[in-house]
């Protein structure tokens, strides 16, 4: 766990442009390279990663996933989930597939992205996602294991104003355990679209939600469960980093701890209980 600083690497890909406007030819033309010796005309793995006005925050994923070291032929397929922004402006410019979906929503644009895709193992990722360079690597180790039907892996936060690294490692510490918890009966509720993996076959079979509402990666997750075993991703190579707007829309550091330890309490007796079947595309977030 990083207690004071972000990776060095994130530093490299976390450009400070505003807007589309404001990112230099060289950039793009930096990342393309990359993505030249990156991507596979026949992948087994496709990372896709769903984008709703992320004009900038796409190109810093984009960046860090095309700085990839493997050996596994993969590809990076991004949906434009009806972007009002510059979103597909950047995404013309990088050599990487895109798609369209004029539904709007988390799980509508990762169906389109399960559709596309082209590999056997599918990778989910987020716009604002910071991908390591053995990422790959980590999760498909764990996934191609006997029996893994679906694997997530665990993220942490940059640090910003009013958020310190030590302050965000404290509350990533506390994630981490509960974590642990729920993966005893409810290993779905750690499926975090930043990221998972899972056979795109037996995810086809399931399919996503196809309405605007949080928790598409849990219930795609736990729609899987029925065809293998789910598995954690602990290693710190395989670590995402994010920014803090989540964070930051419910307030103060102090407030975010409040409010998550409160939740946590009055559902801990319900995470030794396995959750009983139910229709994850017509359930509701209670």
């Amino acid at each position: 766990m990083n207690l004071l600083n972000a990776p060095a690497w994130t530093r490299q890909v976390n450009f400070p442009y505003a807007s589309f406007e404001d990112i230099p030819q060289s950039v793009f033309d930096t990342i393309n390279r990359d993505l030249k010796g990156l991507q596979h005309p026949e992948p087994l793995v496709s990372i896709v990663i769903p984008a709703w006005n992320e004009e900038v925050n796409i190109l810093k994923s984009i960046a860090s996933l095309a700085k990839l070291k493997t050996s596994i032929p993969v590809e990076i397929l991004v949906v434009n989930n009806n972007s009002t922004d510059n979103t597909q402006k950047t995404l013309d410019k990088l050599l990487i597939r895109t798609a369209f979906q004029p539904i709007q929503g988390w799980g509508p644009a990762r169906q389109m992205g399960l559709e596309q895709a082209r590999g056997k193992y599918l990778l989910t990722a987020d716009a604002d996602g910071l991908y390591p360079p053995t990422w790959v690597n980590e999760m498909m180790a764990v996934l191609r294991q006997p029996g893994v039907v679906c694997v997530y892996g665990r993220y942490s936060f940059i640090p910003s104003p009013g958020f310190s690294r030590w302050k965000l490692s404290l509350l990533e510490t506390m994630k981490d355990t509960i974590a642990e918890v729920r993966h005893l009966k409810r290993p779905h509720l750690n499926a975090y679209g930043i990221s998972i993996g899972y056979i795109r076959e037996q995810a086809l079979k399931v399919g996503y939600v196809m309405h605007k509402i949080r928790g598409e990666d849990g219930r795609m997750c736990f729609d899987l469960m029925n065809y293998g075993t789910v598995k954690q991703v602990k290693s710190p190579q395989a670590r995402v980093w994010t920014g803090t707007r989540t964070l930051e829309k419910d307030g103060s550091f102090s407030k975010n701890l409040y409010v998550k330890i409160g939740i946590e309490l009055r559902r801990l007796k319900s995470m030794f209980v396995a959750q009983p079947p139910h229709d994850t595309k017509t359930s509701l977030n209670n």
